[in-house]
């Protein structure tokens, strides 16, 4: 059976992975230049081919994405992309001291490892109350949101 859109919460997991992609796949070819090390070098490249397929791979199902369409708007890349990045490090450091924290036997350790779950938690907040203030990340419009990806995707791919 074939519906009408992609379910809500499998648009909202697209909407996750190519927004953390794009930006790193953005530091990627800013850094790869950096990179001295044949091997590293290498590795970057690949990183970068995978990405970039990953992203136009995933780009296909947006139009299939339960929202109307928007406008086109270009986001500008400026403190939007920063904070963007910073916003991707502050979810991805609270899921590891999530995870980190469920094998903690040690009670000093555990008792770090909550301080800075609890810290990466607090970032978390800041910077999506700061993106979501300045219309950096539209978390309660889904159509801007998913139009947003497209920019950033498509500027990523560029």
């Amino acid at each position: 059976m074939k519906e009408e859109h992609l379910a809500w919460h499998e648009t909202l997991e697209i909407h996750e992975l190519v927004a953390f992609q794009s930006v790193g796949l953005i530091k990627l070819k800013k850094g790869i230049d950096n990179v001295r090390d044949a091997e590293l070098r290498g590795i970057y490249k690949n990183a970068i081919e995978g990405i970039t397929t990953n992203l136009m791979e995933l780009l296909v199902f947006y139009p299939d994405m339960p929202r109307e369409e928007a406008e086109r708007a270009e986001p500008a890349f400026s403190d939007s992309f920063f904070a963007g990045d910073l916003l991707a490090l502050a979810k991805m450091t609270v899921r590891n001291y999530g995870i980190a924290i469920t094998e903690a036997a040690t009670p000093e350790v555990r008792k770090v490892l909550q301080k800075h779950l609890n810290n990466a938690i607090d970032l978390h907040g800041k910077i999506f109350n700061y993106m979501y203030k300045n219309s950096n990340y539209p978390a309660y419009n889904l159509e801007k949101l998913l139009n947003n990806d497209i920019q950033l995707a498509r500027k990523a791919l560029k």
